[in-house]
């Protein structure tokens, strides 16, 4: 775990949290992915306990709440954004227990405990991936699914420059790094899709769906014009990377 990193990061989220208010929250994925009505990764959350992981203003919690979620709960960096998200569920009439901390340390949450766990576009905030999904991992009841979402790995590797896109950097390289589009300093974590699945592998999931596909409508042609995320560039390299995995049972374990 980066200290140092996770205070950069937890400043420019504090500035930052009310321009992200309600941003491509559940059952959105990320900038022109599939929606959770297409590809159902959930399936019916009635009665389930349920974990967000960088739950930012609390709206994908609302929407698990609204489905009939037995119990919320989530965890984010910021203290304003976990603010926002206990003021939106309350007035919605949602009892949510939620924990300002990074995602790298478990800052009281049951083990053994929860269905479902999840993270929309939150993932790559993380300083240290292994803990973050050995942490996920003891949260989980055998059986339990996690599903995350984030930037696709191919997307920030391409640049658009005078009518052409260009590779600046190459896929391969890993590790932090400072993202130029931010406003405020920010680090967040590159991985290739092989580390995401290899990692996940290592702490113990079953891989269920890789998602890389484009899913766009025509607001998006206005919605992403000259953006980080264009629907030009959409058109040859994935947006966003959603896995589903699920927590090995006891006797799979013994397998191994």
């Amino acid at each position: 775990m980066n200290i140092e990193s996770l205070k950069i990061n937890k400043e420019s989220w504090e500035k930052s949290a009310k321009r992200f208010y309600g941003r491509n929250p559940l059952p959105e994925y990320g900038p022109m992915a599939p929606r959770e009505e297409q590809m159902n990764l959930f399936g019916k959350v009635a009665n389930l306990k349920v974990l967000d992981i960088g739950c930012g203003s609390g709206h994908s919690l609302l929407y698990m709440g609204e489905r009939g979620a037995g119990e919320l709960w989530g965890i984010d960096l910021s203290e304003n954004q976990i603010n926002a998200a206990k003021t939106l569920l309350k007035k919605q009439g949602f009892l949510v227990r939620l924990f300002q901390s990074p995602m790298e340390t478990n800052p009281g949450l049951p083990l053994n405990y929860f269905d479902v766990v999840y993270s929309i576009f939150a993932i790559g905030w993380t300083t240290d991936l292994d803990q973050t999904l050995e942490n996920v991992h003891s949260y989980l009841k055998p059986g339990g699914i996690f599903v995350f979402s984030w930037e696709h790995p191919l997307h920030s590797r391409v640049k658009h420059e005078e009518g052409s896109f260009i590779f600046n950097k190459s896929y391969q390289e890993e590790g932090p790094y400072d993202h130029e589009f931010w406003d405020t300093q920010a680090i967040m974590q590159q991985f290739k899709v092989s580390t995401y699945i290899n990692k996940l592998i290592n702490a113990g999931f079953k891989i269920e769906e890789v998602i890389e596909e484009v899913y766009s409508e025509e607001e998006d042609l206005q919605r992403h014009v000259n953006r980080w995320y264009s629907f030009e560039k959409a058109q040859l390299i994935p947006t966003t990377l959603i896995i589903k995995c699920s927590k090995l049972q006891f006797d799979e374990e013994l397998e191994k």
